[in-house]
């Protein structure tokens, strides 16, 4: 079975984000006001064979954990659901 996993990683809470008070300061300026606070973060999505949706999971967080995401600085979290045959 084909299953699509989505892996959305962020800077933990207590790390600066440069970059997103950068994308902050440039969104001011061109007068959206209403925008508080912005953090930059990464989505990678994957195509897993698998022959379960937890297995499919398990190989997504593994992933993150050892590759897509650096455990000291960032949190992740995944969503995968299975991909539909065409035709």
């Amino acid at each position: 079975m084909t299953y699509k996993a989505q892996v959305t990683v962020t800077l933990r809470p207590s790390i600066l984000d440069p970059q997103g008070k950068a994308t902050h300061h440039a969104l001011t300026q061109l007068e959206f006001d209403q925008i508080n606070h912005v953090r930059i973060g990464k989505f990678i999505e994957m195509e897993i064979e698998a022959p379960s949706p937890g297995d499919a999971q398990r190989i997504a967080e593994d992933a993150a954990d050892k590759l897509l995401a650096n455990p000291v600085m960032e949190d992740f979290s995944v969503h995968v659901e299975e991909v539909q045959p065409v035709g």
